[in-house]
């Protein structure tokens, strides 16, 4: 049986043991003998988490393994693979596992490079079961380092796969408030109440208590740490998102910022190998950082609508099943495939974490999952979904711009122009979508939409305010159609395409030079969109006169739903903006088309 079918099977043993605990919780909090440990939002957030790095770990677990095996193959001293099949070897080999686990697990803690990925562990700041499906999906990095030393004792492959496993299911148990002290239990053996030690951030348990099953090497080495006050759960700065992509990539971001900003060389290395919160002093004096005070911790909890939690959980849950498929034949699967699901369901659980902190609504969620389906079903070729799924996508944004045309950010002329324009790609998206007769009317469709995007980008700054944004596009688009021309572009094409390349560029051109005018971040995105819709159609031509190119339709759909997304979602009428100087200059105006 392939490890990812292991984890299909035991995944209704979690979510029943989760239910269970969930009924314990909320019965002894309406008793008054206990407390509910669980949040909708933070359940999702850290399954989710674990989704995802099991949808990841299909990919990463063979370069795991892959280094283990030839270690192992190559200068194994001791591979006398007999011994290792006999009970007391797989005893030994466990035990072996865990004392390797204890000093990545304990390094996790002590290097900030190792901590930036261990950390999604420790991010929830609720305490139960779910917490312990919360893991990363970047580990695969650097931990495969502390176990070489069972590849050079000779442990084989098999047997370190197995172990590995086992280790990592006993410690599902030990997250979980609702069972206490155990006893001579918890002096040799991780516990609930050992790991809730680790899991808090209160001085006396920070860094402590990092054994998997066995707790005795804490109480060798030193880190052991008995409970004796309520733990308070999280990490000392805390996430504050639900969003599972940035969980996995905070930490990452602020070392790299960290790095590029300090003046010593030395201290651009230091900032990645010094425990985590160690800062170069250069930096500690110039943006010191306010120091921890457990009294001041707050729960991260946004107001959502109960029908927005109700969506959000079904979404998840179709998600859930998705994964589980995926996880079921993941290893047999071809590499183009699997990381198209990869990619659509990270999209899918990214517009969860969204909806839950109320960055999107539910019709811009919708938006996501449509785009991201029509992406996958045209990279892999499934029709009946693609040709539901990609008309789908427009057919919300349109819905999505109608219900803010009268909004002060569309209304009037600009919304019109921006439905218009969307409505046009849709025009183009069902003409592609009925094969290679239809191209030229696709085109134009498209080149009518960006027209319509044109004068929507004029309002309020006139025609290309900015002349070097013109000529910088209109070079860019010069060279794309030589390289075409140059590939094999058909001559009856020649002039519609280059029609439509000066189009486009042009559309790039006022889009950049409005956001060279308007300064702010929403132009900005739709100016990103405007670049992001040249790529798109560079790639679409690449692949249809000049080579075609792997898994074509994911770059170019995925490209595309980036542009319409953008200019979807940022085009706001620029006289609503409020002047610089104006007395509430700093407070969060309503830029968004489709902001709440």
């Amino acid at each position: 049986m392939r490890p990812g079918q292991v984890i299909v099977l035991a995944t209704p043993i979690f979510l029943l043991a989760i239910g269970i605990e969930f009924l314990v919780g909320r019965l002894r909090a309406r008793r008054g003998t206990g407390q509910d440990t669980y949040r909708l939002a933070d359940t999702l957030n850290s399954i989710g988490l674990g989704m995802l790095s099991q949808i990841g770990g299909v990919l990463t677990s063979l370069l795991r393994i892959g280094i283990y095996t030839a270690c192992w193959s190559a200068f194994a001293l001791l591979p006398a693979t007999d011994f290792w099949m006999q009970w007391y070897g797989w005893v030994l080999a466990l035990v072996f596992y865990d004392f390797c686990y204890y000093w990545q697990h304990r390094m996790g803690h002590e290097c900030a490079a190792l901590w930036a990925a261990h950390v999604v562990h420790h991010q929830s700041q609720h305490y139960n079961l779910s917490t312990a499906l919360r893991q990363t999906s970047s580990g695969f990095l650097l931990d495969w380092i502390f176990y070489l030393p069972m590849a050079l004792a000779g442990v084989p492959p098999l047997v370190f796969g197995v172990v590995a496993l086992i280790d990592l299911l006993y410690q599902f148990w030990v997250h979980t408030e609702q069972v206490g002290k155990l006893g001579w239990f918890d002096r040799w053996f991780c516990s609930p109440s050992n790991h809730r030690v680790h899991h808090a951030v209160n001085d006396r348990y920070v860094d402590r208590n990092y054994g998997g099953v066995l707790i005795i090497w804490d109480r060798l080495f030193g880190t052991f740490q008995e409970e004796d006050e309520r733990p308070v759960y999280g990490t000392r700065k805390p996430l504050n998102s639900w969003d599972p992509l940035w969980a996995n990539l905070a930490v990452y971001c602020a070392l790299a910022k960290d790095s590029w900003r300090t003046r010593r060389w030395a201290d651009k290395l230091r900032v990645w190998l010094k425990p985590p919160g160690w800062r170069p002093a250069d930096l500690a004096a110039s943006a010191p950082c306010p120091p921890f005070e457990i009294s001041k911790v707050q729960r991260y909890e946004p107001v959502v609508a109960g029908a927005v939690q109700l969506f959000a959980g079904l979404q998840f849950l179709a998600l859930l099943g998705g994964t589980v498929a995926f996880l079921w034949f993941a290893e047999v699967l071809p590499l183009p495939t699997t990381l198209v699901w990869l990619a659509v369901l990270s999209a899918g659980l990214w517009s969860t974490g969204a909806l839950l902190q109320a960055r999107l609504t539910v019709g811009e969620a919708l938006f996501v999952n449509a785009a991201a389906l029509a992406t996958a079903s045209g990279a892999l070729g499934i029709a009946p979904l693609h040709l539901a799924a990609k008309p789908l996508a427009l057919f919300i944004g349109i819905a999505l711009a109608w219900m803010r045309w009268r909004t002060p950010a569309a209304q009037g002329r600009f919304g019109v122009l921006l439905l218009a324009g969307l409505a046009a790609s849709l025009a183009g998206d069902v003409f592609l979508m009925f094969g290679p007769g239809l191209f030229v009317a696709g085109l134009a469709s498209f080149l009518v939409a960006h027209l319509f995007y044109v004068a929507l980008f004029t309002q309020g700054v006139g025609l290309f305010p900015r002349r070097w944004a013109l000529a910088a596009t209109l070079a860019v688009g010069a060279a794309m159609y030589a390289f075409l021309w140059s590939g094999g572009l058909p001559a009856g094409l020649r002039v519609p395409v280059g029609l439509y390349v000066v189009v486009i560029a042009c559309m790039a051109a006022q889009a950049i030079g409005r956001a060279a005018v308007l300064g702010d971040g929403a132009a900005r995105a739709v100016a990103l969109g405007a670049g992001f819709f040249m790529l798109s159609d560079s790639l679409l031509a690449t692949n249809r006169f000049v080579v075609p190119l792997p898994l074509a339709s994911l770059w170019v759909l995925g490209t595309y739903y980036v542009a319409q997304w953008l200019i979807l979602r940022y085009s706001t009428r620029p006289d609503i903006l409020q002047p610089a100087g104006s007395a509430d200059a700093h407070a969060p105006p309503n830029r968004s088309l489709l902001s709440r």
